[in-house]
């Protein structure tokens, strides 16, 4: 780029990650400080990839969409979860510091398995429609879905399972089989889907305890971090009353 009077010379980046490989022995915990030049639209997502192609190619992260719709690219951002191809190097200090989301397993460096406990939460809440018939017809229309309707559960099914939200609850901290916001909003997802034939008491078996919805302490660091900007503390107040009358 030439610089002219009126044009700023680009910031010096100094970018800090945790870096640690839990396959070799040999590998501890540790901070190590790549320097880049910041270009115009820097996510922290091309930085990251600026590192691995021209400094370290060993380094380790995620990333499949590069638009915020995977979840991928899940990490700790000076200390806050966030998506890295979401967030702009401008509006970070020169320097930044990177880390692997907490509670999930870590791969290396800054990826993790949030796959794993993903799906371990999918298979204990049963996030699946069940249906009236044990074998379904597969050729029949379904039956007509009132727009708005579809709209509310289309709102919850934004969620892209990035991990962000139990990265930063408390309880999940405390209780390793806590659901986190995430598992709530897909049983608020399933409570409101006509298809599903469950009832409110079969929901209430699978998140009427500490584990679920009375295991929330109500921090909302879920709602404040969420990349899609889910109303679940909404969500999480509407259950919970549901699910006190049933209790």
């Amino acid at each position: 780029m030439q610089l002219t009077e009126s044009t700023p010379a680009p910031r010096s980046l100094r970018i800090h990650v945790l870096r640690h490989n839990p396959q070799d022995p040999q590998s501890h915990p540790h901070m190590q400080t790549f320097n880049i030049e910041e270009a115009d639209g820097m996510t922290l997502f091309i930085a990251l990839n600026e590192i691995r192609e021209t400094q370290d190619p060993a380094l380790q992260f995620d990333f499949v969409c590069r638009a915020g719709i995977c979840g991928s690219c899940g990490m700790l951002i000076n200390g806050r979860p966030g998506l890295a191809c979401r967030t702009l190097t401008k509006d970070l200090d020169a320097d930044i510091y990177l880390a692997p989301l907490p509670l999930f397993e870590l791969i290396g460096d800054l990826s993790v398995d949030t796959g794993k406990w993903m799906r371990g939460m999918s298979e204990r809440l049963e996030t699946w429609i069940h249906t009236q018939q044990d074998e379904p017809d597969l050729d029949a229309l379904e039956a007509r879905m009132e727009p708005e309707l579809a709209q509310n559960i289309y709102e919850l099914e934004r969620c892209i399972e990035c991990g962000c939200c139990i990265a930063a609850c408390g309880t999940a901290r405390m209780r390793e089989e806590f659901v986190g916001a995430v598992g709530l909003n897909k049983i608020a997802r399933f409570r409101l889907d006509p298809r599903d034939a469950r009832s409110d008491a079969a929901f209430y078996e699978l998140i009427g305890n500490e584990n679920g919805v009375f295991g929330c302490m109500s921090l909302l660091g879920c709602e404040d971090i969420c990349p899609k900007d889910l109303p679940l503390s909404t969500q999480l107040a509407f259950i919970r009353r549901k699910m006190a009358f049933i209790h």
